[in-house]
């Protein structure tokens, strides 16, 4: 029988109820700048478990303080972080949905204000940090950036048990998912590329150096999850830089292998995010299945792909899992427009029967 985007996922000893997955959404929401989740994010990520969603993401969470990309960002650097963060996977996990975090450090892109305060570069004289990158180049922001610290060896052992240290929180708050964020042109994704990574040590220069601390970073999470739980990555299948030394799909199919023998199980599939000058070739419907579909269909491994971006309607979200383009169909903006998506796309598709409508919502229903 052929899977559809109703057909539950089984990945170690997790099973996915459906297809439908919450994106990782930074909601630039803590009221105390102290990166401890509040109940804003309880709703939020709540709703989307009681909508009828496979997975529930949380925003990026920063394994470090400067690792936020804004001072209002969700953290997860301390035990007060994990304690404030487990009611939400306790309260997802209780609605049918998998609770998931994504961790992340935002490195050169950190320290900034928020979109709707512009998106502008933070100085540490006002509730900004110095940032952290692969090299001492900021981010090439129309304002002045804060400065940028190249992180020696201490400093890439230090990120790395960052990430260790935030799986084993993510974990012990009922986590079941733990994403590693290296897309976006955030500090992982600035170790991979060669637009950001200008090391001549053994982080950079050849492929196998720049995607050492990703392969490092994989292999601590899994041995913090342990062998029961899924580990994802998410990364950039592209810089969108075609005329210059940069990241591509064809590293990115190779990195995947590579992240499977470290123990990751699916590959998160975005692009860009690295550099101002991208040039998207379009943005639409769809835009980036297709590089999720290449890494399906030729990667070596066993790895399983998600794909996202442009995914707004029932039928599309169906037809990605039907024609086995994907496994995943992760969703964002719709989501944000329609908590309930996947309860309505089953009334839509005729598959009533594949989901529970919450007893308190079905005279709704």
């Amino acid at each position: 029988m052929t899977d559809d985007v109703f057909s539950p996922l089984e990945i170690r000893e997790t099973t996915i109820r459906n297809r439908f997955t919450v994106s990782p959404m930074c909601q630039y929401s803590v009221d105390e700048r102290d990166g401890l989740a509040t109940d804003w994010h309880r709703v939020h990520l709540g709703s989307r478990a009681v909508g009828g969603a496979g997975i529930v993401f949380t925003e990026a969470t920063a394994v470090e303080e400067r690792g936020r990309i804004s001072p209002e960002d969700l953290g997860i650097w301390s035990d007060d972080h994990r304690d404030a963060l487990a009611p939400i996977a306790s309260f997802i996990d209780s609605h049918g949905a998998t609770p998931g975090i994504q961790l992340a450090h935002a490195g050169r892109k950190a320290s900034k204000t928020r979109p709707w305060e512009g998106n502008e570069p933070l100085q540490p004289g006002d509730g900004g940090w110095e940032t952290v990158a692969p090299s001492d180049v900021p981010y090439p922001y129309d304002g002045d950036p804060p400065v940028t610290t190249r992180l020696d060896a201490d400093g890439i052992a230090d990120v790395v048990e960052s990430f260790r240290a935030g799986a084993r929180r993510a974990r012990e708050a009922g986590f079941e998912i733990a994403e590693v964020h290296a897309a976006h042109g955030y500090l992982l994704h600035e170790f991979l590329s060669p637009v950001t990574n200008h090391r001549d040590d053994e982080y950079g220069g050849s492929f196998h150096n720049r995607t050492r601390i990703l392969r490092e970073i994989t292999d601590a999470v899994r041995d913090e999850m342990g062998e029961d739980r899924p580990v994802f990555v998410r990364i950039s299948a592209t810089d969108w830089l075609d005329d210059r030394d940069s990241w591509d799909i064809e590293q990115s199919i190779r990195l995947a292998d590579d992240l499977y023998d470290a123990g990751a199980d699916l590959i998160d599939v975005s692009s860009g995010g690295i550099h101002p000058d991208q040039d998207v070739e379009w943005i639409g419907p769809n835009y980036q299945l297709r590089f999720a579909e290449r890494i399906r269909n030729e990667s070596e491994s066993d790895v399983t792909v998600a794909t996202v971006g442009g995914i707004t309607a029932a039928e599309q979200a169906d037809a990605i899992i039907r024609n086995d383009r994907a496994d995943l169909a992760v969703i964002g903006r719709t989501f944000l427009n329609d908590p309930y998506f996947p309860l309505h796309a089953a009334g839509q598709l005729g598959r009533e029967d594949a989901v529970d409508v919450p007893v308190q919502y079905q005279h709704g229903f």
